[in-house]
């Protein structure tokens, strides 16, 4: 039987992720302790979104839950405290920032919050959190009609990847004498165990307990891939590899690692590590 083996929240778009042993799933993606995945976003002075593909030191820059605040960490730096509680909306200020092609409502963090982030990025830049009343709808296009929103991920909530595809990936690495690579190089929320190498392509819906997700659109990668994220510095490429026989027609030519998922069943329940799953194929 197919198991959930990994679950991964980043909340912060493009930064280092936190390995939980179980998390709550929602429409707008994983959440713990009130904090959803990607609600924050690191920024430019034009609030255009800054990732690791032009700044991969971001990688660095390690979140961590706390009782009242978001603590993040960077090498060489002092550790900053960010309040979890959600700013009044009335009052705090707030700034349209660019998600690639959706202008989204933010709030501001403060001027300290912005010197802090931009020494560990190594760029002027913000960090702004996804604001109580804006919204950010998903290309039903490729829902086949269902509606679902997300925060600053790329596109859509959850990001889902078989243990199988890696291997497979990595064995073909291995025999063109590179290294093999860990799995947060793709940065997955959920990861499955028990399914064919890249069989996650072709499934209908995971069901994980209560919770059903539905697979809906296969995930183009950049050179983020590329990324070491113990490092946070660019090393080899992936992609040559994948180009092989990852390539997507659909995605006009895409390399794909990995499929983007909505939710269609189990608002706010939890699913853990171990899990069982059901694994429903489209054909």
């Amino acid at each position: 039987m197919p198991v959930l083996s990994a679950i991964t929240l980043y909340p912060i778009k493009s930064c280092a992720g936190i390995s939980l042993e179980e998390v709550t799933v929602t429409p707008l993606g994983l959440m713990s302790e009130q904090i959803y995945d990607r609600e924050w976003m690191v920024v430019d002075n034009n609030g255009n979104c800054l990732t690791q593909r032009e700044h991969p030191r971001m990688a660095l820059i390690k979140p961590t839950i706390k009782a009242t605040t978001l603590e993040l960490q960077a090498p060489g730096m002092l550790r900053l405290e960010i309040p979890l509680g959600l700013p009044d909306p009335a009052s705090a200020p707030s700034l349209n920032v660019q998600v690639w092609d959706d202008t989204v409502q933010a709030y501001d963090c403060d001027a300290l919050t912005a010197e802090w982030i931009s020494n560990a990025v190594g760029a002027p830049c913000r960090l702004v959190r996804f604001h109580a009343s804006a919204e950010r709808p998903v290309s039903t296009k490729w829902t086949d009609g269902v509606q679902a929103t997300t925060m600053f991920s790329d596109g859509y909530p959850i990001l889902v990847a078989g243990s199988a595809s890696l291997d497979d990936l990595n064995q073909k690495l291995v025999a063109a004498g590179r290294q093999a690579l860990p799995m947060n190089r793709f940065r997955p929320n959920l990861v499955i165990d028990g399914i064919e190498a890249f069989e996650e392509d072709y499934a209908e819906t995971y069901q994980i307990g209560e919770v059903v997700l539905k697979p809906v659109k296969p995930c183009p990668r950049c050179p983020m891939p590329s990324v070491d994220q113990a490092t946070g510095e660019f090393g080899p490429d992936p992609m040559d590899i994948m180009q092989s026989y990852r390539a997507k027609p659909e995605l006009e030519g895409a390399l794909c690692f990995g499929m983007n998922a909505i939710l269609i069943a189990g608002d706010d329940q939890r699913v853990r590590v171990g899990q069982e799953i059901e694994v429903t194929l489209a054909f």
